[in-house]
């Protein structure tokens, strides 16, 4: 290792690029623009990603949404077109008899008028439990979600989101602890969120006991939300539902109509799929573009052997072996490799930057904070190095094949 830190071996790597500049230029072009590539295309997959994992962060992916709708085969004395009611009753044989489940939410919409003082509108309101908090986390600005408690006693509580605030409240005001009315019964507030993603910013959510005496809906479910184990198939926990559900209500089972679902889990999977796909393709291309340009490297040194083949021959003339020749080679090869990737690695780092900043900012962007990490640099940085050092190999061999003799008397 003692001839890399001999002022010689720079001093030839330096007057061999000297006096092929332009070659030697185009040849650094080509490397610096396949670690460009990768490192461009990876920060723009990882945005996408950062991006995705916001939209659905505080969502739980892996759920299904199933409802009741009407029948279209007539079976045991039923006829077709016969309304289905999920019930309450239902929720726990599911959670029960279906194995991969996390949670099942039961839920119920319906407009509701809310008032205070002297101002009134219609709002989306929503009866739910406790566990809706954790398969579709809400961002409280102020105050506490529904817990067990306010179910158990019915209590006329309420959580608002922040556009129903300032709807209804002055701005000096504090919104937890005030009252409201919806369809003129007085309802307590008790938190105010932010509306995510999944929320509608008219909405409002009360205990699900009271909902049912607000409404006078029974044991009636609007729909159910149903989250599986990070390892479950959704797909078939939503089969097993239906299925289910078709047996507790007495619906044919090949009847395609009675239940309604919505496949959450399905659906995100694709997208996932996508961005794995897209960061495949991204490092096939990168890695394509970074061989082709290394190869480049390859090429331009076995011209610059055939070219230094007398001054190697004197070299071996006056005592040089043949590892000398050969360390040299390759030494410059992986010189021209390293200073081409770290051009590209800047040059993607930059224009990384100039993204995030034009593109990455708000709620609405598609790519948030584009980056490479560390790791994938350093990965990218050796396998260059590598590449670099194989690839010298190549002119390395043929640079120690020259004979003294037959190189002095070449012209």
């Amino acid at each position: 290792m003692k001839f890399l830190f001999e002022s010689d071996t720079w001093q030839e790597i330096y007057e061999s690029i000297r006096k092929n500049k332009l070659r030697t230029l185009v040849t650094i072009i080509g490397v610096t623009w396949g670690i460009f590539l990768l490192v461009t295309l990876l920060g723009c997959a990882k945005g996408m990603e950062n991006s995705f994992n916001r939209l659905f962060g505080d969502f739980a992916t892996n759920s299904v949404f199933v409802w009741g709708q009407s029948t279209s085969i007539p079976f045991k004395g039923f006829q077709d077109n016969r309304r289905i009611r999920i019930k309450l009753n239902h929720v726990e044989k599911i959670k029960n008899e279906i194995p991969g489940i996390d949670f099942v939410v039961p839920r119920y919409e319906r407009t509701g008028t809310l008032t205070r003082n002297f101002e009134s509108a219609d709002y989306t309101v929503f009866g739910d439990y406790p566990q809706l908090n954790k398969v579709q986390k809400k961002n409280l600005s102020f105050g506490r979600f529904i817990n067990h408690q306010d179910i158990d006693k019915k209590r006329k509580v309420v959580v608002i989101s922040e556009e129903v605030f300032k709807q209804l409240f002055k701005k000096e005001e504090e919104g937890v602890g005030q009252n409201l009315q919806i369809n003129e019964i007085s309802f307590k507030v008790i938190g105010i969120f932010k509306a995510g993603q999944f929320d509608r910013e008219d909405s409002v959510h009360i205990p699900f006991s009271c909902f049912q005496q607000l409404y006078n809906v029974g044991d009636n479910v609007g729909w159910l939300m149903i989250t599986g184990l990070a390892n479950a198939d959704i797909n078939q926990i939503e089969k097993d539902t239906k299925l289910l559900l078709k047996n507790l209500c007495k619906v044919h089972p090949d009847d395609p109509r009675a239940f309604g679902g919505f496949n959450f889990g399905k659906e995100y999977s694709k997208m996932t799929g996508f961005l794995k796909g897209m960061q495949f393709l991204t490092w096939f291309v990168g890695i394509a573009t970074l061989i082709a340009g290394v190869f480049a490297i390859g090429n331009i040194l076995l011209i610059t052997v055939t070219e230094r083949t007398k001054e190697i021959g004197i070299r071996r003339a006056l005592g040089a072996t043949p590892i000398m020749i050969k360390r040299q080679i390759i030494l410059e090869a992986l010189s021209l490799s390293l200073i081409a990737g770290t051009l590209g690695i800047i040059c993607g780092g930059l224009v990384l930057i100039f993204i995030d900043s034009e593109f990455g900012q708000g709620d609405e962007a598609v790519l948030v904070n584009p980056s490479v990490s560390i790791p994938i640099v350093i990965f990218a940085v050796i396998c260059l190095a590598v590449l670099g050092t194989l690839i010298g190999m190549i002119p390395a061999n043929r640079a120690t094949k020259i004979k003294p003799i037959e190189a002095l008397s070449d012209e």
